[in-house]
């Protein structure tokens, strides 16, 4: 009898030995919010033909927040973290934004059971010159999951240059050339840290043709962008111009069948005004166990 419980337990052990290791799902959202602000219409920071929404409308896209229920979320167009956190509420979210001083700023609703830090904001994107409106800054956060880091930089990169070369005599695409270095630059000082990296939000940019941008980013590492080749359902439908893009490690987390796109309920022809012209796109992500949680990443 004590041999076979022996037995019996060493099989047990072995069983448990030979079980795959514990990983993490991790559900992360682009959803750009489409002038998010609490100003009122005629402030001098909001354009002439932008009305501002009203409370019924941003108590709706917290029930669209809620209803998507993503662990972090890359926002943008959003006027500071007090009407962020309107949408994304405190007791379930932590908000990080950019430091800019403009209207439509970028930022992170991170689930608060996650550990995470800000790190310097990428500046390099306002590429603006003197005199003219300012450009919105990168919102770069590491997230320590499972005892992995991963690094996430949201953007919203310049509009008006959708698919036309960058080259191209317009100064919508000088502006969004411009804003490659700054980005290729953060890819890059990734690819050489060795942390798995994720670039997420508004880029203003169709790629589902060969792409110059698309190009450029993956020079300076290999990316799996969860858009390719798929369309979005979003007010009809059409191309994606908000992606998910995975680098270093994070290629292999990233889980491409899980993209989503949380579709508004609403059809009339002025639900757009009152909730947002994007829709909220979503991936999921499997990291593997990484042992005990690292030390933070050093800032910069």
């Amino acid at each position: 009898m004590i041999r076979l419980l022996l037995c019996l337990l060493l099989l047990a052990g072995c069983a448990g030995a030979a079980a795959p290791a514990a990983a993490a799902d991790l559900k992360v959202a682009t959803w750009n919010l489409e002038w998010l602000t609490e100003r009122p219409k005629g402030d001098r920071g909001l354009p002439d033909n932008v009305t501002p929404k009203v409370a019924e409308d941003i108590d709706a896209l917290r029930r669209y927040a809620n209803l998507l229920d993503a662990d972090v979320v890359a926002f943008q167009e959003v006027d500071g973290p007090e009407v962020a956190a309107r949408v994304f509420t405190p007791d379930r979210y932590r908000i990080f934004v950019t430091g800019d001083r403009v209207t439509q700023r970028v930022g992170f609703a991170v689930r608060r059971t996650l550990a995470a830090e800000q790190n310097p904001d990428l500046v390099g994107l306002d590429v603006s010159a003197p005199g003219r409106n300012r450009l919105r800054s990168g919102a770069d956060i590491t997230l320590t999951l499972a005892g992995n880091r991963l690094r996430l930089l949201a953007v919203h990169l310049k509009t008006g240059c959708h698919e036309a070369r960058l080259a191209s005599p317009s100064r919508n695409c000088e502006t969004l050339h411009g804003q490659v270095p700054p980005l290729q630059g953060w890819i890059a000082q990734r690819r050489e840290d060795g942390v798995p990296f994720v670039l997420i939000g508004d880029f203003n940019r169709r790629m589902d043709k060969p792409d110059e941008l698309l190009a450029a980013l993956n020079a300076a590492a290999p990316l799996l962008r969860v858009t390719e080749g798929r369309g979005s359902p979003c007010w009809g439908g059409g191309a994606f111009i908000d992606h998910i893009m995975a680098g270093g490690a994070a290629r292999a987390w990233m889980q491409p069948d899980t993209l989503r796109v949380l579709v508004y309920r609403e059809t009339g022809a002025d639900a757009k005004e009152h909730l947002s012209d994007p829709c909220p796109v979503s991936v999921r992500f499997r990291l593997p166990d990484g042992g005990p949680t690292l030390a933070a990443e050093p800032r910069g």
